[in-house]
């Protein structure tokens, strides 16, 4: 197979070649370079490659590929596929493994059959109910007729004189044999087709301008010379001890299987790999920051647990202990700790990190706590006071518009080691924001922050040990990839008192006995949210937006008109409060004192109340539209409510347009449990959107499920930290091909891994 033309000698006056698809006439010549520059056929120029003695390799652009060109690159493109290398790990979606070729005159009513010839007409009628593509296939015994019920998108696919093959099942209209919405391929020569019978046909990912049939073709004819460039990185030895083929027959097997086995054991190695690249990565940065990054050690006594506990007015709980003792086994050490604390909404992880906290202060170190936003920040630092206003710890909170002569006295008192404890959100960040001895960094809600704002925080000469807080519980599998360099720990039950949050789903019919049902719990002294999807109404809905997707309680509703509406015509007799992201800081720090005080008995609000709300006299959460919101962030909401000993009640207006949207919303009503509601998210969401796997300086997941394929994913990690602990630097020879992998995965992500 030849992919690129090679200098030739000038050709003869009008030259014409014969092909098996017919004649490409004329070459187009360049008197200078003595190269073919591009060929005609059929009326479409195709350009050569200009360094025809250029070899194949997983770098070269798709377009110089056969059958590709720069038009067909283009959509590739959009479709993710750059390169060799790309094309070679767009792997099919499903298989088919196609029926038994027969002849025309031996095809049988309701039989599953493939036909073989060459089009004769084809047809497209727009007006007939459906609309309809028809094509006449004709071979050497008679002729059939195929239909696409909506082919309008075929018109341009097929020309009189083709020769193409087509299966599907066999009906009959009139007197007529034919197939309905047949799977088809073009072909060269018949050859293609028994060359593949006992194949299974990929069917690959496509779009409108090329067709899975298109894309499995072009990959076809470049399969061979592509996996002459694959490299295999594992030794025999391990391969065999895990059950692995080798990656070039995996490679093969997956575009080309000769069996459903084949395709299996193909799909097995390829999710290996791409989960232990992933893995290495994690594991390689871990390892280096361990090495290279010291960490003050922080060992903790009885005297300085006896000073932390009689600050807390109750006792911690015995998972509250069991983490509060993990942690300081890390920091007791020199290396830095990396270690993730996730909780349900109200578990209490907040006095966790204090007590983590103290302990560097015990020790004559500073802590800093960054949130991602304002709200949040604010509500740890009422926390804080709230447990430390009698003792002699200096706490501060460091909000984004101090400017001027104030902050430079405040940046000065931190970098002079006068603070102890620094709450702030990215203005912790800021370059003018220097600790003396920052010993302990605890980032709460961490999956808000990109994965570069995060690193700049630690990279110091002595590494602060580092916690994650997350109230969005993580799945084992992404726990192990997304966060896979930090250890977990994980408050499993929620301070006693508490109740579950009776969740209802309303329908549209039901909203005015909602609204007395709300008035009267308020009349009995408690408080409720009202949450929206937008802050203003939209001028107009989009055109893009169908009817069907919107609400049935009319345009999608916005916190600003609704705070109006249900203060002067749903609740006029209570105080209602309005707040979203748009107002000044002052008001919103305003309008939140005046709900914790009971003074506003509504508080209309967006999702900014998301996380760091605690009124323990907010009863009830009103999400209109919750059809709208993900998983994660209904329960997040719902998680503002149920903070103390009396009953909860979360109220979703909505109607679900879509499946999935009827999923979501169901879960919220039948389960309170945040890591099945996690389980459940990831389900429906997939690994990409689930926590912003990008942000995390991790590649997307190929063909590997970390739903299904926790197994696999639980071996690889194994693997991975082991070779990242015998050679974390991968200098050893046998290694080469993986660190060089590992660099085209990654590229410039590897250095951020440790923040992920």
């Amino acid at each position: 197979m030849r992919l690129f033309a090679k200098p030739v000698q000038p050709p003869p006056k009008k030259p014409t070649t014969k092909t098996a698809r017919g004649i490409i006439s004329p070459f187009v010549y360049n008197s200078v370079t003595r190269k073919v520059k591009m060929f005609v056929r059929r009326g479409h120029c195709f350009y050569m490659n200009k360094k025809a003695e250029t070899k194949l390799s997983l770098d070269t652009e798709v377009q110089f590929l056969r059958g590709v060109g720069p038009r067909r690159a283009v959509v590739f493109g959009q479709l993710g596929v750059h390169t060799v290398g790309d094309l070679l790990e767009y792997y099919p979606r499903d298989y088919e493994f196609r029926p038994p070729l027969c002849l025309m005159n031996e095809m049988n009513v309701d039989h599953q059959v493939t036909i073989a010839g060459q089009v004769q007409t084809t047809r497209y009628i727009a007006r007939s109910r459906p609309p309809r593509f028809t094509l006449t296939l004709e071979d050497a015994t008679g002729e059939c007729r195929l239909i696409w019920f909506h082919g309008g998108y075929l018109r341009d696919k097929f020309t009189p004189g083709d020769f193409i093959a087509a299966w599907g099942k066999v009906s009959r209209y009139k007197e007529t044999l034919q197939i309905v919405n047949p799977r088809w391929m073009k072909l060269d020569t018949i050859d293609e087709l028994f060359e593949q019978q006992d194949t299974g046909n990929a069917v690959y990912p496509a779009c409108a301008d090329l067709s899975s049939g298109e894309i499995a073709r072009i990959i076809r004819s470049a399969l061979d010379e592509m996996l002459q460039q694959v490299a295999e990185p594992f030794p025999d030895e391990f391969r065999r001890q895990r059950q692995l083929p080798l990656l070039r027959d995996a490679l093969a097997w997956i575009h080309r299987p000769e069996s459903a086995e084949h395709a299996s054991q193909a799909r097995r190695r390829l999710a290996y790999d791409e989960l232990f690249l992933m893995e290495l990565g994690i594991g390689l940065r871990r390892a280096r920051i361990q090495k290279w990054q010291p960490a003050y050690t922080l060992p903790l006594d009885e005297r300085i647990d006896g000073r932390i506990r009689r600050l807390f007015p109750f006792p911690l709980t015995p998972d509250q202990d069991k983490v509060v003792d993990e942690i300081c086994k890390d920091m007791a050490r020199a290396e830095p700790m990396n270690r993730l604390l996730q909780g349900d909404v109200g578990s209490g992880k907040t006095v966790v990190a204090l007590y983590a906290a103290l302990l560097a202060v015990g020790h004559h170190r500073q802590a800093a706590i960054m949130t991602p936003t304002e709200i949040l920040a604010e509500q740890h630092f009422q926390s804080i006071e709230q447990y430390l206003k009698h003792s002699r710890v200096k706490r501060l909170l460091l909000k984004g518009g101090l400017t001027g002569q104030k902050r430079s006295e405040v940046t000065d008192q931190i970098a002079q080691g006068q603070i102890d404890i620094v709450v702030g959100t990215q203005a912790l960040l800021q370059s003018d924001v220097t600790f003396k001895n920052l010993a302990l960094v605890v980032v709460d809600e961490q999956h808000k922050f990109g994965v570069r704002q995060r690193k700049i925080i630690r990279s110091k000469d002595i590494a602060p040990h580092y916690l994650v807080m997350t109230a969005t519980p993580i799945p084992r599998t992404l726990a192990m990839t997304v966060f896979g360099d930090l250890d977990v720990s994980t408050i499993e039950h929620p301070p006693p008192g508490r109740q579950p949050v009776d969740t209802r789903w309303i329908a549209p019919d039901k909203l005015p006995q909602a609204y007395e049902f709300i008035r009267s719990r308020v009349k009995q002294g408690d408080q409720a949210y009202f949450v929206y999807p937008r802050v203003q109404e939209e001028a107009a809905i989009s055109e893009n937006e169908p009817d069907d997707v919107l609400s049935p309680f009319g345009q999608i509703k916005a916190a600003v008109a609704e705070h109006q509406k249900l203060q002067q015509e749903v609740f006029p007799e209570l105080n209602v409060g309005l707040i979203h992201g748009q107002l000044d800081r002052q008001t919103k720090q305003q309008t939140m004192e005046e709900f914790r005080a009971g003074r506003l008995h509504i508080l209309v609000a967006t999702v900014v109340i998301e996380v760091g709300v605690d009124v323990p006299d907010a009863t009830i959460m009103v999400i209109e539209h919750a059809d709208r919101f993900g998983l994660a962030q209904l329960h997040q909401l719902r998680g503002r409510i149920g903070r103390g000993s009396r009953q909860s009640y979360c109220l979703l207006f909505g109607r679900a347009a879509t499946e999935q949207a009827q999923q979501r919303l169901e879960i919220m009503t039948q389960t309170t449990d945040g890591f099945r509601i996690a389980e459940e998210d990831l389900r429906l969401r997939g690994p990409g959107q689930f926590f912003g796997t990008a942000q995390h300086g991790l590649p997307e997941l190929k063909i590997a499920d970390l739903i299904n394929d926790f197994d696999l994913l639980r071996m690889a990690s194994r693997d991975a930290f082991n070779l990242a602990d015998q050679d974390p630097e991968l200098k050893n020879p046998d290694h080469q091909i993986l660190r060089q992998t590992l660099q085209i995965k990654f590229g410039p992500n590897l250095t951020l891994i440790d923040a992920g």
